[in-house]
């Protein structure tokens, strides 16, 4: 592409490219008064499996920083390139995401959970358990995190069920402004007396609206919990609300799909397994699940009926696999097992 040619936001040509992201990088720093006149090559690679795996957020923030370098521009805080990453996928891309993955990915701290308090932009790096003098926490060891890939293409959030939520979500906030609820946001529904009288009000005649606003409240609630289990380092409290919320996702939020559902219904039944859900935006692309981490032995393998759910440690280095359930009750039943990555 060429600096001074870029196509203007939502180009339908550009609808399936990923080089969106790039023209979207100099669109966006020019209107933020950061013209850029120099462009480079570049190779990127990448071990992300799956969609909702926040892809186009390490992307887009990979590219602005090696653009403003280029070009030897700077921005004044962090916080702006997170602003500016937004910026990329909601205008130029039309992408309806919120701004935590790259809040997550520029912010992250080995050992650390990454706690956004919205309201004033403030990171906090919540330690797991007790760490060292240099910060090491030895209950990091304990565990791992995995990506649980269906093998599914997921469509960009501007296509999915995702923006669908998002605007029935938006849809009952007025309608509760309107009625005089006082609110900004879902989430400033936060107390049960609150929480009941949306009910109350709107329980019968909006029960899908209604069912959006159950997970909201009840996300925010296995949050706090979730975080004081964290710190503690009681990873079974922290895999069960993680669990917990992949429940709500797909029965309050009704955002999950077959595939990602049968995969966390196998890997559920794997010992060691603490907690499992859907990851990104729903419908399709990876789960995720959060595993205890036991002694590598040269060979294990469960096998359980009609699909393959697997833990296999070779080399010191775990993975799972499992199968997932093909689309259609008159096709064939199990597709071949897909990978998991297991992330140190």
């Amino acid at each position: 592409m060429q600096t001074d040619d870029i196509p203007p936001p939502q180009s339908q040509h550009l609808t399936n490219s990923w080089a969106r992201f790039p023209m979207g990088v100099f669109h966006v720093l020019a209107g933020a008064g950061l013209k850029c006149s120099k462009g480079f090559d570049a190779v990127i690679t990448a071990n992300i499996p799956g969609g909702g795996m926040s892809r186009s957020a390490s992307l887009t923030l990979n590219l602005l920083l090696t653009t403003l370098e280029v070009n030897c521009l700077a921005v004044d805080e962090h916080s702006q390139l997170v602003d500016l990453a937004v910026a990329v996928e909601n205008e130029y891309i039309g992408s309806p995401c919120g701004n935590l993955d790259q809040i997550m990915i520029l912010y992250a701290k080995a050992g650390y959970g990454t706690h956004y308090l919205p309201k004033t932009r403030e990171v906090i790096h919540i330690p797991l358990g007790k760490v060292d003098r240099e910060g090491n926490s030895s209950a990091a060891s304990s565990f791992r995190i995995v990506a649980l890939d269906t093998g599914t293409v997921r469509p960009g959030l501007e296509k999915s069920t995702y923006a669908v939520r998002r605007r029935e979500c938006e849809e009952l906030t007025e309608m509760l402004q309107n009625a005089g609820h006082g609110i900004a946001s879902l989430a400033d529904i936060k107390d049960d007396a609150a929480y009941r009288a949306v009910m109350d009000q709107f329980g019968d005649t909006e029960p899908a609206l209604c069912a959006r606003l159950t997970y909201i409240y009840n996300a925010q609630r296995r949050f706090y919990e979730m975080m004081a289990a964290w710190k503690n380092a009681d990873m079974a409290t922290v895999g069960a609300m993680f669990r917990a919320d992949g429940h709500g996702l797909r029965d309050e939020y009704s955002i999950s799909g077959p595939e990602l559902q049968t995969m966390c219904d196998v890997v559920r039944t794997v010992p060691g397994v603490l907690g499992e859900r859907m990851l990104g935006g729903g419908d399709k692309g990876a789960a995720g699940a959060l595993v205890r981490r036991a002694p590598p032995p040269s060979r294990v393998t469960l096998v359980f009926s009609s699909t393959l759910a697997a833990i296999r440690s070779e080399r010191g280095e775990e993975t799972l696999l499992a199968g997932a359930l093909a689309r259609g009750s008159n096709r064939e039943r199990f597709w071949s097992p897909n990978f998991l990555q297991a992330f140190s």
